[in-house]
């Protein structure tokens, strides 16, 4: 099998675009989290926490686990929840 380096940088390029961080309010939201949120309708834009973007993102969550694959969605409350407790809580 042979490297084709155009598909690594390629590959390389979208890593890092998909990682570039958003500061919204108070908040900073990767371009693939921010990706996540429009597919799903969850307003970020106008949170002013990150506990506030958790608790949209788990409503959204408990109102359509049961009609909707939400895997991705699931993944990012995770993140975000441990992004919020490494960053924003007092130890």
């Amino acid at each position: 099998m042979q490297i084709n380096k155009d598909e690594i940088e390629n590959s390389i390029s979208q890593i890092i675009l998909d990682n570039e961080l958003n500061k919204i309010n108070d908040i900073y939201l990767s371009n693939k989290q921010i990706s996540i949120l429009n597919m799903y309708g969850i307003d970020y834009k106008n949170v002013t926490s990150m506990s506030e973007l958790i608790f949209k993102v788990e409503e959204y969550i408990e109102e359509n686990y049961l009609y909707e694959n939400i895997d991705d969605l699931e993944n990012l409350s995770m993140e975000l929840s441990e992004f919020n407790y490494y960053y924003n809580t007092n130890k």
